[in-house]
């Protein structure tokens, strides 16, 4: 694990304290988590980060420590909450998880992760067929897919009945954080209509029959819209993070909604592109809407009272471009610089980005990455344009969906790591024909939680904290390239997928295999996954590509 510490960005001045106070953002994300001190102007004053790595304890489980979540909270609050009065918190977080903890809020085992845990599987299916797949659409807003928290917490009840009968608690890093802060058991509306099928997004409401059905012992949280305040710093917490006690702590919410709120994209019509670890895509439907129901992108409910989203999320972007650095050494600007170089199609080359899985809009966790058209001429440039190029064609596999599906797109937004440097981001404009606005501040849903914060204590604008400081745009004499890739791509997913659920299903067996007496565990030399030979599973990848 290691901490850095950040000047506050140029734009926002010297790093010293404005008048009046400053508000405190983090988000608990995949790779780190990171805090931001943002002057109630919306200048940021300092940012901090603690790297930390998910487990992979076998193929298709990531996991996660919870009291890493309150551990690093409580680091960045030492380090950024000195000099300047800070008035208010937010926080965020990847999701949804499920941390199940006993009733004094203590986690009995790591939580599992959102949508790249595909271990439930069977459980999907059983729960399918058990409410019925329209009855879940209609009242969920979303099919079960390794996205949802029921079908989980129904693989723990089978496999771990003994923590989930000690289970009274359940929770999403942003309301880990609410609950250790203020005392207050909640969760914010939109990290709950991500629970399905547990809520009812027509109602907003926990959905008592399947409440009742998967998590029987465990007391429902009491929701909340995300910018509410959700209580106040206990004179327990403030003593242990430095925070003054008595101020404001804001309910929060999903880190990619977070990021969304930190850029204004929650306008009807607005598509936002987080660039991270994973690749996630949010939609705003017009104001009043009915929900949008198109499996097997989600139907959420927003942020804000009375909005809605259709949202998906591709299970690796940034972590393919962080596990190629590790694997062919150095660093990302002299890579980006040689997938520049390297040219549309990547010198022959094709990749499948899926390589723990795919979630929208395939949603086939036995989804393999592949890489086709090697040749001993190839270079650590090609690989590298290709994953950028592949992780781009993912992105309009997914805009395609969400037209067909009936959403509505005026303006795209992006934010976080991979819009620095510009290579990537180009070319998701590039291979998709669709401008992409960039804003002043990318750090993304630390900055997002800041400014929920700051409006719990006055007012504040986000348009005037952060503004529109440039456009990506796609490069008309690239499209019919890439329009041809695009086809071979997906020519190439559908072949090659017989050959991917093999491989991924005789992984399942080895691992359910329990090995032959007498012979010892074939050993890795301290570095690989004895299953499958590939990298170590242990960690995601830096999420933080500049280009």
């Amino acid at each position: 694990m290691s901490s850095t510490r950040q000047p506050a960005a140029t734009d926002a001045g010297p790093d010293r304290a404005p008048a009046g106070v400053a508000v405190l953002g983090v988000d608990i994300g995949t790779s780190s988590s990171k805090g931001v001190l943002v002057a109630t102007d919306g200048r940021i004053l300092a940012r901090a980060q603690r790297d930390h790595r998910v487990d992979r304890p076998r193929p298709g489980h990531v996991e996660m420590d919870g009291r890493v979540w309150w551990r690093e909270f409580v680091e960045l609050c030492r380090e950024l909450a000195t000099g300047v009065p800070v008035g208010a918190v937010g926080v965020s977080g990847m999701g949804p998880c499920t941390l199940l903890a006993d009733a004094a809020g203590e986690p009995l085992r790591p939580a599992i992760l959102y949508g790249v845990d595909t271990r439930a599987q069977s459980q999907i299916a059983e729960l399918t067929r058990r409410y019925g797949a329209e009855a879940i659409l209609e009242r969920a807003g979303s099919a079960l897919t390794s996205q949802a928290v029921g079908p989980k917490l129904r693989w723990l009840a089978e496999h771990e009945p003994d923590t989930v009968a000690a289970a009274r608690r359940l929770f999403m890093p942003s309301s880990y954080l609410v609950w250790r802060l203020t005392g207050e058991y909640l969760l914010d509306h939109h990290s709950a209509s991500q629970a399905v099928p547990l809520y009812d997004t027509r109602g907003h409401a926990w959905w008592a029959p399947a409440w009742r059905d998967l998590a029987a012992g465990i007391e429902p949280p009491a929701l909340r819209w995300s910018d509410e305040i959700a209580g106040a710093v206990t004179a327990e917490a403030a003593r242990v993070t430095g925070l003054p006690a008595g101020i404001p702590v804001i309910t929060g919410t999903i880190d990619a909604w977070a990021e969304a709120v930190s850029v204004d994209a929650h306008q009807p019509g607005d598509l936002l592109l987080m660039y991270g670890t994973t690749m996630f895509l949010i939609d705003t439907l017009d104001a009043g809407a009915p929900p949008l129901t198109a499996p097997p992108l989600w139907g959420t409910v927003g942020v804000y009272r009375g909005s809605r989203n259709l949202a998906g999320g591709m299970a690796t972007s940034g972590a393919i471009t962080g596990w190629l650095r590790e694997l062919v050494g150095g660093d990302f600007g002299t890579l980006t610089a040689a997938a520049e170089a390297s040219g549309p199609g990547a010198n022959g080359l094709l990749m499948l980005p899926y390589f723990a899985g795919e979630r929208t809009p395939v949603d086939d966790p036995r989804a393999r990455g592949t890489l086709t058209g090697l040749t001993l001429s190839h270079t650590a440039g090609d690989l590298y344009r290709a994953a950028l190029e592949a992780t781009a064609f993912g992105v309009r596999h997914n805009i395609e969906a969400f037209t067909a599906a009936g959403a509505r797109i005026d303006r795209v937004v992006a934010v976080g790591g991979g819009t620095r440097g510009g290579l990537w981001s180009q070319l998701v404009s590039d291979v998709t024909g669709l401008a992409q606005q960039v804003h002043t501040h990318t750090i993304g849903a630390s900055y997002g939680s800041a400014y929920l914060a700051a409006r719990a204590i006055g007012d504040a604008s986000i348009r005037a904290w952060n503004p529109v400081a440039g456009t990506v745009t796609p490069r008309a004499e690239l499209r019919a390239d890439y329009d041809e890739l695009y086809r071979l791509y997906l020519e190439l997913a559908a072949g090659t997928a017989p050959v991917a659920h093999a491989l991924a299903d005789r992984t399942t067996r080895r691992l359910d295999t329990p090995p032959t007496r007498g012979l010892a565990t074939p050993a890795t030399g301290g570095r690989g996954d004895p299953a499958t030979g590939g990298p170590d599973e242990r960690g995601a990848r830096d999420p933080r590509p500049p280009g």
